[in-house]
């Protein structure tokens, strides 16, 4: 779903509106219009603009019903922002509004807490509609009908909302539930995900059924919010296997070799040849580091060229101009994979040099070796061009969120922070 337009910020919240919420907004004009029409006395009406008053009626009660739900959203976010969590946006769309969080809560507790503040908004407006309702209505009937609707339909949406199954506030709250029971976000993303799949046949089921029997909107609006929920169960398992992927591979599994080899005594004109024979744009990439009669010394890098006289190129050795390795970052070939996403995000490098267990270097890791991995595990085989791309631009296939997850993953306690980076070890001297 795109982001939309904006239209203001609310406590520095974007607040945008999706160009299919004009859709939803036409079908719910339309249907507050007919509801009227078939439950108002005509007597309340005016002999000669009754159609323009319901249809005014059937308007006001949907741009309302949906300020209703950008206030649900609100009390989300809020909640969301007073933990520390960014909130993205609060859009409203096809289906109602959506809050865009930058991560989840640190905690069963928070997460719990986001959760439940959208239905107690929700539950707090109907009951304070519905208590409103005698007042409204000595004011003017219809401003009553139209107060009494907006009651009924706010206790409705935290109702429904408090199903308890994913995406729904109810599969939250399940799964912050299970989180602080078991001690697991995973598990509770597994529970609430089945609870969401369930709901979502039976509404896939119900609508059919109700569709087979006439019900036409009614069906169709069930089929709709069932496909939906589907795609969301099915995003959080997605979620789940990158989680999956991230903690089960380890460096070794993802490393390639983006290194050459070159010895301390060779002179910078054999650097200069070696950069040349290496096709573009992989050659001129890779690392070159340098060894001393089996000992490892250091890095070079093309800066040497660049900055030495052409003249020099043959009496100036290579272990002359060499850098140390370990300014290079570097982390163990056994150490799980979602710590080399966060070294490469923390450091901003390029790739990471792989060391062996004896602290040799054994390989490099980049952002797309670990998006090939990630994927390979998923059984997911990336075309040539594909990994081509990504490699020229040092990004993650096919725009593959594997910082975010991780940092989701760190923030709710699934995995924790290395007591300390690996250093180099000695024999790199």
């Amino acid at each position: 779903m795109g982001e939309g337009w904006q239209l203001l910020k609310i406590r520095g919240i974007p607040l945008r509106i999706h160009p299919s919420w004009f859709v939803i907004l036409l079908v719910a004009t339309l249907a507050f219009q007919q509801h009227y029409r078939l439950t108002l006395s005509p007597g309340l009406l005016p002999a000669g603009g009754a159609a323009a008053v319901l249809w005014g009626l059937g308007l006001a009660t949907a741009v309302l019903l949906f300020v209703s739900v950008l206030l649900h959203e609100l009390g989300h976010s809020l909640v969301a922002l007073s933990q520390g969590v960014k909130v993205r946006s609060i859009t409203l769309f096809l289906l109602g509004g959506v809050a865009s969080v930058e991560r989840e809560s640190s905690t069963a507790i928070g997460a719990l807490l986001v959760a439940a503040a959208g239905p107690a908004v929700s539950l707090a407006l109907g009951i304070g509609l519905l208590a409103a309702t005698h007042a409204a209505d000595h004011l003017s009937p219809l401003l009553g009908a139209m107060v009494k609707e907006l009651g009924v339909l706010n206790l409705v949406l935290a109702l429904f909302n408090l199903l308890p199954g994913l995406p729904l506030d109810g599969g939250l709250i399940v799964k912050a539930l299970v989180w602080q029971l078991s001690g697991s976000q995973r598990r509770g993303v597994e529970v609430a995900n089945a609870c969401g799949r369930l709901l979502a046949y039976l509404a896939i089921g119900l609508g059919t059924l109700v569709l087979l029997r006439g019900g036409g909107m009614g069906g169709a609006w069930l089929i709709l919010l069932g496909w939906f929920g589907l795609g969301a169960v099915r995003n959080q398992q997605q979620l789940l296997s990158l989680q999956s992927a991230l903690t089960s591979l380890k460096v070794k599994d993802a490393a390639g070799r983006r290194f050459r080899v070159l010895e301390a005594s060779d002179s910078l004109r054999h650097l200069s040849y070696a950069r040349l024979k290496e096709p573009s744009p992989v050659g001129p990439a890779d690392w070159l580091l340098v060894c001393d009669r089996g000992r490892w010394r250091g890095v070079i890098d093309d800066a040497t060229l660049q900055e030495l006289p052409v003249q020099r190129w043959d009496t100036d050795r290579v272990g002359d101009h060499l850098r140390p390795l370990d300014s290079l970052t570097a982390i163990t070939d056994d150490a799980p994979l979602w710590q080399a996403v966060q070294r490469l995000e923390d450091s901003n490098s390029e790739r990471l040099l792989v060391l062996s267990p004896a602290g040799l270097p054994s390989g490099t890791i980049d952002r797309p070796d670990l998006g090939e991995a990630v994927l390979t595990k998923l059984g997911l085989k990336l075309p040539p061009p594909l990994l081509e791309t990504a490699r020229r631009h040092n990004t993650y296939p096919l725009g593959l969120a594997l910082p975010q997850v991780v940092r989701s993953m760190l923030a709710s306690g699934e995995v924790s922070e290395p007591e300390a980076a690996e250093p180099a070890a000695s024999a790199l001297g």
